[in-house]
């Protein structure tokens, strides 16, 4: 059975971190290994993944796609799950990767996020995110949805082959944002994506930050522009880092 090595990227990710790392140490059956690229962490991000007995990497370029990266050049497993710091998955989702990958055909995937925090699950967001999943590349990459295109981001949990993500040449390190979906459309170009039938949790500190209306705009807006080709540079102006 192909291993499974569960990269997280953190930057001061010390409020999350330790609830993450502490579900992922009951996974049945285990990850092969859980890595934490820290990007520099001013807080106690590195000191609560060394307690939890987590193998951490230091990145000398704090950003997510290199840290990924990094991460993925690291990883001694068959396959690749990047997952953020402030996300929940189900303790059996080593076994629900392996089976989805167990068709040749399919390189990667990701799973439905349900977002949600202390004071509510934010059913709205989470269906959005669900549909536009099939919406966004049907309605900006037609050619490559009928050919197993889905559009996941890192709250969606996702999963690819090794060979198939250096195939890729993995994230681009240059983007500061919507470094998923590129990957996506890498990834789309070697075989089909998957939206598994099963749910994580992902933190809406994002949305509670800005606000239901706003968070709204902001996402559509991001998307939209994105799918007409700005520049992603262009785009992080709108998307700023929330912890």
């Amino acid at each position: 059975m192909n291993r499974v090595s569960i990269i997280i990227p953190a930057l001061n990710e010390a409020t999350c971190l330790e609830r993450t790392l502490r579900q992922l140490s009951i996974l049945n059956p285990p990850a092969w290994e859980v890595l934490v690229v820290d990007g520099g962490s001013q807080d106690d991000t590195v000191a609560i993944a060394l307690s939890a007995i987590t193998r951490v990497i230091s990145s000398s370029i704090a950003g997510r796609s290199a840290q990924m990266n990094l991460g993925a050049e690291t990883a001694t497993g068959e396959i690749l799950c990047f997952l953020h710091a402030d996300t929940l998955v189900p303790d059996d989702i080593v076994a629900v990767i392996q089976k989805t990958l167990s068709d040749a055909k399919i390189v990667g995937g990701g799973f439905i996020s349900l977002m949600a925090g202390s004071q509510q699950t934010r059913w709205g967001f989470s269906l959005h995110n669900y549909l536009k999943t099939y919406y966004a590349p049907l309605l900006f990459r037609p050619h490559l949805f009928f050919k197993g295109l889905r559009l996941l981001f890192g709250d969606q949990v996702i999963f690819c082959r090794r060979t198939v993500f250096w195939e890729g040449a993995g994230f681009d390190a240059a983007l500061p944002i919507m470094e998923e979906a590129d990957l996506c459309l890498k990834l789309a170009r070697r075989g089909r994506l998957k939206l598994v039938n099963r749910v994580v949790e992902s933190s809406d500190r994002r949305v509670a930050h800005w606000g239901e209306l706003k968070a709204t705009a902001i996402y559509l807006a991001i998307g939209f522009l994105w799918g007409f080709g700005v520049s992603a540079r262009y785009l992080k102006l709108f998307y700023e880092d929330i912890r």
